[in-house]
This record gives structure tokens, C-alpha cells and sequence, in this order.
């Protein structure tokens, strides 16, 4: 809005009549106009100009590679600060992360029937268990923990922590100890 107000005024239009018109206060109007841009401002906006030059000739670059550029022309500028005005400009590589999704994936179809028909009560002491399984990456391989909750007592009845090789072997003990409650 500023700069029209400027215009006007150079066009011989009173700043008080533009600014009652555009419904705007004079004084911010006059306090913008006696800024000058500093010196920090000038020298971010010349570097955003060398970045998105950069990014324009070559959209593979992330914000590290158009960083080289900018220093090449002769801007001095620390990463952070690269990165911040390759983040506020959206200058980010082509090859980047996957957005919208996470991973990229989209959830595929479920793994096994609903049989309780999302009716999560019990009546009875091990009448319904729920169960999760969760891997998690150490510097061994990878570690499963599956936890068995019995859903009338809230409680968990249940809880393997193995290795790949020892998890089928964990089925069957939750299997015979199903059988051996009877349920």
C-alpha cells in the first residue's frame, strides 16, 4: 500500500487524502517512507538474487551446492544462513524428500479380517486380546516387541522382545497358552 501512496503524492495527489481513502494511518505511512533499507536487508536480498539465480540454472542443486554458487559470485554468507533464504524462497533440489505422504507410502490393504467387528469389549477374562508389534533398528539388526493386552483386565498379559529367527517360536507360545486358558 505504501509505495502506491508514494506514487500518488508524486503524481500531485495529497498524502492525507490517499491514505483517508485507502482507509490507512498517515503516520506508519511516513515512519515506512524515513526507513532506508539497511545494510543488513540490501546485502540478504542481493544473496537471495545469486541463490535463485543458481536454482534457476540448475534445480538439482540444494541449498549446499547453490551456497558454492553464491560464494562463487562473491557472496559471504554462513550455511545457516543459506539455507534460511533457500528455505524461505522454497529453492530446495528436485531430488528432495517426498512430501504429502509419510515415507512416500501410502498404507496398503489390512493384514488380517476384523473378526471382532470393532467391538472392543470382553466379557470375561481373556475373551479378547489386542496385540502390537513393533520393530525397532539397533546396531545388532533389528529387535521385535510384541505386547498382548487382555482387554477386560487392561492389562498386559503378554510381551515378546526377540530377534527375526525368534519370532515364530513366539507365536507358539502365545498359542499354547491360549489353549491352555481355554480360550
Amino acid at each position: 500500500m505504501y509505495p502506491l501512496v508514494r506514487e500518488l503524492a508524486a503524481d500531485g495527489i495529497p498524502v492525507a487524502v490517499t491514505c483517508r481513502v485507502l482507509k490507512i494511518a498517515r503516520q506508519p505511512y511516513y515512519r515506512w517512507l524515513a526507513q532506508a533499507v539497511s545494510e543488513r536487508e540490501l546485502g540478504q536480498a542481493y544473496l537471495s538474487n545469486a541463490l535463485f539465480d543458481a536454482h534457476r540454472d540448475d534445480r538439482e542443486f540444494g541449498y549446499w551446492l547453490l551456497g558454492d554458487e553464491a560464494r562463487d559470485a562473491g557472496h559471504l554468507a554462513c550455511d545457516r544462513t543459506m539455507w534460511r533464504l533457500c528455505r524461505d524462497g522454497r529453492r530446495w533440489s528436485i531430488f528432495g524428500k517426498k512430501r504429502g505422504t509419510k515415507g512416500g507410502k501410502k498404507p496398503g490393504p489390512p493384514a488380517h479380517d476384523d473378526l471382532v467387528r470393532r467391538d472392543l469389549t470382553a466379557q470375561a477374562p481373556n475373551w479378547l486380546w489386542l496385540t502390537d508389534i513393533t520393530e525397532h533398528p539397533t546396531s545388532e539388526g533389528k529387535v521385535y516387541l510384541c505386547a498382548i493386552k487382555d482387554v477386560y483386565s487392561n492389562r498386559i498379559v503378554g510381551l515378546l522382545h526377540q530377534r527375526p529367527h525368534e519370532v515364530a517360536a513366539g507365536r507358539g507360545r502365545v498359542r499354547e497358552r491360549r489353549r491352555q486358558t481355554g480360550r
